[in-house]
């Protein structure tokens, strides 16, 4: 802005200017720079004050967003430990269940070396613990091993002892039936040779 003074105001005036005029127009001058010059310094302070409330206000939202990547990890992390500790029971829930099935089994009489080939292709989905500690109809799994799995069942009853070579009689004759137990061919044979009356010879 250029500077307004008493030279300039002669300048324009010429001889006729007195100082009272120049007082005047001076005061009018004053009267509108000043106030311009205050509005201006106003501005420029406002300025400043925007300025520092923007930053201020950056700072917020990064301390805003930090804070919020701080809750979205915290709960992040929360729900996986939640769905570990659920995984953790279900892992153990499954545990109970497989090893009272596999005492089902073997109280069912299944021979031990299948029990692992069953417990893999056996579904434990719908079986459940009851309170007491046991499988929920424990009696119905029972029957379904023993019609399931009736191959594997290892077979108590008591059989007659097979007859690899004819007992002694002490010079007696051997039965038929005694004969035809022998599972020995060549001593079955030969049986049947010393005995061919028994068999029609």
């Amino acid at each position: 802005m250029a500077k307004f003074g008493r030279a300039d105001i002669r300048k324009i005036i010429g001889e006729a200017c007195t100082d009272e005029m120049e007082n005047q127009l001076i005061a009018l001058h004053l009267g509108v720079v000043d106030p311009l010059k205050d509005e201006l310094n106003n501005i420029k302070a406002d300025a400043a004050k925007i300025e520092k409330l923007q930053k201020e206000v950056e700072k917020l939202n990064a301390e805003k967003k930090d804070g919020e990547d701080w809750k979205a990890k915290f709960e992040k992390e929360h729900a996986d430990f939640g769905e570990y500790k659920t995984q953790v029971e279900k892992d153990k829930a499954a545990d109970t269940i497989k090893g009272l099935y596999r005492s089902l089994l073997k109280e069912s009489k299944v021979d031990d070396k299948r029990i692992d080939s069953i417990l893999k292709v056996t579904d434990f989905s719908a079986m459940k613990v009851d309170k007491d500690g046991k499988l929920e109809g424990a009696d119905k799994l029972s029957e379904s091993i023993k019609n399931d799995w009736k191959d594997f069942i290892v077979q108590t009853q008591k059989q007659g002892a097979d007859v690899e070579t004819p007992p002694e009689n002490h010079g007696g004759k051997m039965t038929r039936e005694e004969i035809m137990k022998i599972k020995d061919t060549t001593k079955r044979q030969e049986a049947i040779a010393n005995n061919l009356e028994l068999f029609g010879g």
